[in-house]
């Protein structure tokens, strides 16, 4: 009989939850007079009849599942005249919570909890602040279709407790940390989320459907928040930093070891209740982790990572067309004029500009039109060179260079948008400038199933010769529940180049892309979830019209019951008329080619765990292959101290690339090539406030010519019969360390201490043994770099309210 009601409750549970999915869950506003105890006991008399969020949705393994009465969150938000205030109670058995600590803005091997506001309920933008079971804050802005820009950061406050029941967290976030209206009554989007590390279950207070297009929009509301003032929002950050630098250049009159102090300050100052100005002056970006620099034998430039937080948080806006690549901005610019160097040997060489100055004016308005303008300022750059007769000079390399964006983004209906986006770039001299303007627009219908999106673009550079190019795009489809299909057409002419403030490889082209997938999101007695996709891609030249390639590509993804989860998918590329490798326009008759990857991740949640990836590539031409073996493992010894290795081995035989040029000709070589890539990392967190981090990385590639040819007029290869070549083999050694201690000693303020080493070879052929080169690469001259930094966080309304104190 008990059997019978069991079964009979069950059922009318998942009656009610499934009424409950489609309806938007609303919360009561409750204004406090007393200030909760940010301390993590939730024993307050505050939260006293507050109303609860409760009954929180599975998106993960099982979307649309209630949560367990034994796993149940609970949750409750009060409000005054300068924060919100969050009361969080997620049971659990005390013994499973993770809580692993990390340094801050990022999760790693625990569970959380987080809210997340919609402040102007436009369904398109909010907030997440997030709080692991360990006490670590991650914070993170979310834009219309729910992408998640983790480097936006707050100051706030936190604090979690573990208890015989779970675990319990506090959170204050005060009003100068988010934008919103001046209204006196108001609705906020709001939603809450939690993640279960250990089973991989990640839960929402407001159901969030995988197979909907969209996150925020799938929100709740927060009601009735009364008589709130956006205060003066303004803050600033000082900084000092001082290096000590060694490099051994052992030339008469340069110095081996050098010093320098440095100083500045970051300002960010609410010009009302939208609009946010960023400002950083003379900045310091000598503590950001080193590039993954690569020996590159493709002719197209390396797309690094952007580490410099000033230009990754708040950077929605700018990064709409993709038409802003950071990089150009001080790290990797775009101009450089050796003319002045001739044939002095160069001594040494500037690669990055020093940033002088950057600022960001960026918000939205009630009525949904987002501003944005974006402006920077770097330093000229100058090459060391040295003539036949010892002396040594200065060359300028690249002039005294202004960088600018304009942005308009209209929200529309249905989370769609209309945007209007302008970056300039401005050199001193006679260098010549660049202009890029883009319209684009994305439009949703009202269930959000279907979109259409495009965009116009046009280049204009000025100098010595003008050039005026255009590009466009279109791309519509279906982009909600199990079956998704899109088309798209991407087109550029021969003179499109927005690659003096953007990232762009190539031009010339008419890409056409039919694109597949079908996932399946409720679990099965075997998987938890899968996904598979499938795309036909179909290039051709622009002017004159010429095909370029064609490719399919497909696979399988899955997720396992174990959380273990693997990915299988095959390319073929058909043979195809390269315009690019040859470096001088002429056709290359590229072979057909085909390969597959195997990929294996586990469940990570695990003390140690390992996986990687197994890819194989093949042309077709002299039986070309390529291999890649990709390994890591991670071992976590307790919840501060963890470790990481990456091994990847990337063998190629018998490929067949250029390599040089002869006057207006190209030459080919069959080449063999051996990739060796190791890092290891380690991290010790002392506290959620303290920690250090250790990143070791050695790169070895070469290239070992067998063969080579010459590019004939009709792209063909045939068999080099010229002036015997040399010198053309490669042997390039990277080696890195980059290590951090991080303390952050009051809300904001961060003390940071950073030793860099960094060695190069280049050209320097040791031997095809991987121990020789760890070896070359150790014993070469190394860089290494010791710096301090202080940065200290002012806010002006806590210094007025100090103030007032003491007087």
């Amino acid at each position: 009989m008990k059997r019978y009601i069991s079964v009979f409750f069950l059922l009318i549970c998942a009656f009610c939850s499934a009424q409950d999915i489609s309806k938007q869950k609303q919360l009561d506003a409750k204004r406090t007079s007393q200030i909760p105890k940010i301390d993590g006991v939730l024993d307050d008399e505050c939260w006293n009849n507050v109303p609860v969020a409760t009954d929180f949705f599975q998106i993960r393994p099982n979307p649309g599942r209630v949560e367990t009465h034994d796993r149940r969150t609970e949750m409750k938000v009060l409000y005054d005249d300068v924060a919100i205030y969050v009361y969080a109670r997620m049971y659990d058995h005390p013994d499973s919570v993770s809580h692993e600590l990390v340094s801050r803005d990022n999760i790693g091997n625990a569970d959380f909890i987080s809210i997340i506001v919609d402040p102007f309920y436009d369904k398109m933008n909010g907030n997440g602040f997030f709080v692991t079971a360990a006490g670590v804050q991650f914070d993170a802005k979310y834009s219309q279709v729910g992408d998640e820009d983790a480097n936006w950061n707050a100051v706030w406050e936190s604090a979690v407790k573990l208890d015989d029941k779970g675990w319990t967290c506090e959170i204050k976030i005060p009003y100068s940390a988010l934008r919103f209206s001046g209204k006196d009554i108001q609705n906020w989007g709001l939603n809450f989320s939690r993640r279960i590390q250990r089973s991989n279950t990640q839960t929402f207070w407001n159901f969030v459907d995988p197979k909907v297009n969209g996150f925020i929009n799938q929100e709740g509301l927060w009601t009735g928040i009364k008589d709130i003032k956006p205060p003066l929002r303004l803050s600033f950050s000082p900084y000092i930093s001082a290096y000590v630098n060694h490099y051994p250049v052992n030339l008469p009159g340069v110095k081996n070891t050098t010093s320098r102090f440095n100083g500045g300050m970051d300002v960010k100052y609410g010009i009302n209740n939208s609009f946010t100005l960023d400002m950083t002056l003379v900045p310091d970006f000598g503590q950001v982790q080193s590039d993954n620099r690569i020996l590159n034998l493709t002719p197209f430039e390396v797309k690094f990572n952007e580490n410099r937080q000033f230009f990754t948080e708040g950077t929605e806006l700018f990064n709409k067309g993709d038409l802003f690549y950071s990089k150009r901005i001080g790290s990797i610019p775009s101009y450089y004029d050796y003319s002045g160097v001739g044939n002095d040997k160069i001594i040494k060489d500037q690669t990055e500009a020093k940033v002088l100055n950057a600022t960001k004016i960026s918000g939205r308005t009630a009525k949904g039109l987002g501003i944005g303008i974006f402006n920077a300022v770097t330093n000229r750059m100058e090459t060391e060179v040295e003539d036949a007769q010892g002396n040594l000079r200065r060359v300028e390399t690249q002039p005294l260079t202004n960088y600018n964006i304009l942005v308009f983004d209209q929200s529309l209906k249905n989370n769609s948008s209309a945007t209007f986006i302008n970056s300039n770039v401005l050199r001193q001299g006679s260098a010549y400038d660049a202009n890029v303007t883009a319209l684009l627009f994305n439009l949703n219908n009202k269930g959000n199933k279907y979109f259409v999106n495009g965009s116009g673009k046009m280049s204009y550079l000025k100098g010595k010769e003008t050039s005026t190019g255009y590009s466009y795009g279109v791309k519509f489809g279906k982009q909600s529940g199990n079956f998704l299909w899109s088309y798209s057409q991407q087109y550029a002419d021969d003179k499109f180049d927005p690659s003096d403030l953007g990232f762009f490889t190539n031009n010339n082209f008419l890409d056409q892309v039919l694109d597949f997938h079908y996932n399946i999101y409720k679990p099965s007695s075997w998987y938890n979830q899968f996904l598979s996709y499938f795309n036909i891609l179909y290039s051709r030249r622009a002017m004159p019209g010429s095909f370029q390639t064609f490719s399919v590509e497909g696979g399988p993804y899955v997720q396992f019951k174990n959380l273990w989860s693997a990915e299988i998918n095959g390319i073929y590329t058909a043979a195809k008329n390269d315009f690019y490798e040859s470096r001088n326009g002429q056709v290359y008759k590229a072979p057909e080619s085909f390969g597959f990857a195997l990929y294996i991740n586990p469940n990570r949640a695990r003390a140690y765990n390992f996986g990687g990836n197994i890819r194989y590539k093949e042309q077709e031409l002299f039986k070309g292959k390529e291999y890649n073996f990709y390994f890591f493992q991670n071992l976590r010894i307790n919840d501060k101290i963890a470790f990481g290795l990456d091994l990847n081995f990337n063998p190629n035989y018998n490929y067949v690339n250029w390599v040089t040029a002869q006057g207006d000709k190209a030459v080919f070589s069959k080449y063999d090539r051996r990739t060796v890539e190791n890092s290891f990392d380690a991290k010790y967190t002392f506290t959620n406030l303290m920690g250090f981090t250790v990143v070791l990385r050695h790169y070895w590639s070469d290239r070992r010519n067998k063969e080579y040819f010459l590019l004939k007029p009709d792209g063909n290869l045939t068999d080099y019969t010229g002036a015997p070549l040399s010198g053309l083999d490669r042997n390039y050694n990277v080696f890195n360390i980059d290590l951090i201690y991080t303390w952050q000693f009051a809300p904001g303020s961060t003390l940071s201490v950073s030793y860099k080493d960094a060695a190069e070879t280049y050209d320097t052929y040791y031997t095809e043994r991987y121990n020789k080169n760890l070896s070359g690469i150790l014993n070469a001259p190394q860089n290494n770099s010791l710096s301090v930094k202080v940065l200290y966080y002012v806010d002006y309304l806590d210094l007025k309210k100090k103030r007032k104190k003491l007087e």
